[in-house]
């Protein structure tokens, strides 16, 4: 770069704060990888993670978020933030367990495609909430799981959100009694529609893009994969079909896409539905831990299958209070 006389070149450029940003990761890495200053993104992913080196890669991270017009990278992969820079898609995420699940992983840095249905107003505002923490940090996306002909939209508009999907989250279902002698067949296709055939579907279509990042699905599965729940057959019956889908995927998809499952017991009673206080202590007298669980609790056992689980593919985690140890 020429400069004039007496004049030192613009430093508000972008351009000139990666070069800044560079010059002080060489330094600062020279002793250790002396490689790193040539022009091989592979001698930069080999001192990203180096110590005292967090405050300059995250400099340099957003230099060039600024160059090439993205303003959602925040923060680098780290200890604290160790999803940045990943796309995860929840799906039935604007209300109860999918909520929650959507803010944890957010909240470790993932950014977001946010599915729902028919629930717009509550997946805006959950948009909304997110981007107050992250700005476009979020996707929303309405979709009928039924609908497998809409998959390859879906996708095409991940792909142009962030240009790759991480995770794969599982999570929309129906749930409604059917008791036998009173099911109609529309019935029958609605339950196996969220709770099987869309997520089988919709892993399919995904598979590309998870394979291309080495990404993970999860799968909401149920206890009553295992148990049928009473008046419930075509639900029971759906998650079970559900519960052998992560084993069947995992065996596809593996090894370079992992997936697993986690099968919520008593977390929220159904939306519109109160047991009453003598079926709520019958239901919970059946739980070793004597309580409900909570959404986080849900939350926290995808995140650990996504974050921690490297070694873990085609497992179901019960988190059920100790509800089916009891007969």
């Amino acid at each position: 770069m020429k400069r004039s006389k007496g004049k030192a070149p613009p430093r508000d450029s972008a351009s000139a704060r990666i070069r800044s940003a560079r010059r002080r990761l060489c330094a600062l890495a020279a002793s250790s990888s002396p490689a790193f200053c040539g022009p091989g993104a592979a001698e930069v992913r080999a001192v990203k993670g180096s110590a005292g080196m967090a405050g300059v890669w995250k400099r340099l991270e957003l230099a060039m978020a600024h160059d090439t017009g993205r303003t959602n990278v925040a923060h680098p992969a780290s200890p604290t933030f160790p999803l940045a820079n990943r796309l995860a898609l929840v799906t039935g995420a604007a209300h109860r367990i999918g909520a929650e699940i959507a803010r944890a992983l957010h909240a470790q840095g993932a950014d977001i495609a946010l599915h729902y249905r028919h629930s717009a107003a509550g997946a805006e505002a959950l948009r909304q909430e997110l981007e107050a923490r992250r700005p476009n940090s979020v996707l929303a996306i309405a979709a009928d799981l039924g609908d497998c002909q809409t998959f390859p939209d879906l996708m095409a508009r991940i792909q142009a959100f962030r240009g790759r999907l991480d995770i794969l989250v599982n999570n929309a279902s129906s749930f409604y009694p059917t008791p036998l002698g009173e099911v109609d067949e529309a019935q029958w296709d609605d339950l196996m529609a969220s709770n099987l055939k869309g997520p089988f579907f919709l892993a399919q279509a995904a598979a590309p893009l998870l394979r291309q990042s080495g990404g993970c699905i999860v799968n909401l599965v149920d206890i009553h994969a295992e148990r049928p729940h009473k008046d419930y057959p075509v639900y029971s019956i759906a998650k079970a079909g559900n519960a052998m889908m992560v084993k069947a995927l995992a065996r596809e998809l593996g090894p370079s896409i992992r997936v697993n499952g986690v099968a919520p017991g008593i977390i929220l009673w159904p939306e519109g539905e109160d047991p009453g206080q003598e079926t709520r202590g019958e239901i919970l007298s059946r739980i070793v831990l004597g309580r409900p669980g909570s959404p986080g609790d849900i939350a926290r056992a995808v995140l650990f299958l996504v974050q921690e689980a490297d070694y873990i593919t085609g497992q179901i985690i019960a988190v059920d209070g100790g509800r089916t140890l009891q007969q």
